[in-house]
């Protein structure tokens, strides 16, 4: 792994250019040097209108064709473990603060840094929408293994937090059906992709509608790395998902931990819901990453 993130080096300073020697809390990097697999333009998105109702606000991303990274280190000095953290937005939009620089936060007050990925956008209501999140997650594991040295990171250290819709794509990506789902382009992507940890919070849409069990792609394995997993029971987008998950984990003998909280719903980020416990999940995954000594 050395011989390998010394020789990346310098690729990864070329591709990020001027932004590498800079880059701090809140910037953002591409995660491809050119244009994304299969797209046509680069755009970073648009921004929707805000909803008045909304306080705090929560910013949706739309038109995403070219994916950013942002990056959240902590203040003094990380204990070396990164996450990458994928939002969620239903693969129509993507939710940065609300499912992503919230997270960061808790993450860096024990010493973790967050890297939150704007993943591509589809207007497509069918088909594997998951698909180019997943090539945008899996290119980003790897631009955070690159950075390891820079950011001060073990990179056998990296993990995967995903919410919502990002945490079905961080599902898929932990069950490494995929190994890489886009061409190499350059020596970055002879990185591994494979997390070292991982945490799932609402996981969306895991469960097929028809069999009652896990969608194709999730076909946990043996080498599936620890998770921390989190869901409502009255949640539309069904904690049987993350039941089952759970399930295999525990029935393949992989560290695993499962909270479903009474209630909260849906989409509530790291935030408290009124008449729920629900705001309390950061401090159980704290408690978790402690135990794994992930986290001061």
């Amino acid at each position: 792994m050395k011989q390998l993130l010394s020789a990346v080096a310098l690729t990864t300073t070329i591709f990020l250019g001027s932004q590498s020697g800079s880059a701090d809390n809140g910037t953002s990097i591409p995660i491809w040097p050119g244009l994304a697999p299969g797209e046509s333009t680069r755009e970073v998105g648009e921004s929707m209108p805000g909803r008045p109702d909304e306080k705090p606000a929560i910013t949706r991303i739309v038109k995403i064709t070219s994916p950013t990274l942002d990056v959240f280190l902590p203040a003094s000095d990380g204990n070396g473990v990164g996450v990458l953290i994928l939002p969620g937005g239903g693969f129509s939009k993507v939710v940065p603060d609300l499912e992503g620089s919230e997270a960061a936060q808790f993450l860096n007050k024990v010493g973790i840094a967050a890297f939150v990925l704007r993943y591509r956008t589809t207007e497509a209501t069918s088909g594997d929408r998951w698909m180019r999140p997943l090539q945008d997650s899996q290119r980003a594991m790897r631009i955070i293994r690159s950075n390891s040295e820079k950011w001060k990171l073990n990179p056998s250290q990296i993990g995967l937090l995903g919410f919502s819709a990002g945490g079905q794509v961080a599902a898929i990506h932990l069950c490494d059906t995929y190994p890489r789902t886009y061409a190499r382009g350059d020596v970055l992507d002879d990185l591994s992709a494979r997390p070292d940890f991982a945490m799932l919070i609402y996981p969306w849409n895991v469960v097929d509608s028809q069999t009652g069990q896990l969608i194709s792609p999730i076909v946990v394995p043996k080498n599936h790395p620890p998770a921390f997993i989190i869901h409502t029971h009255d949640d539309r987008s069904s904690s049987v998902g993350s039941a089952l998950i759970y399930a295999a984990l525990r029935q393949l003998e992989v560290p695993a931990e499962l909270h479903i909280y009474q209630s909260g719903g849906h989409g509530y980020g790291t935030r408290p819901r009124p008449g729920s416990d629900i705001g309390t999940w950061p401090d159980r995954a704290v408690d978790w990453l402690k135990q794994r000594g992930l986290a001061k």
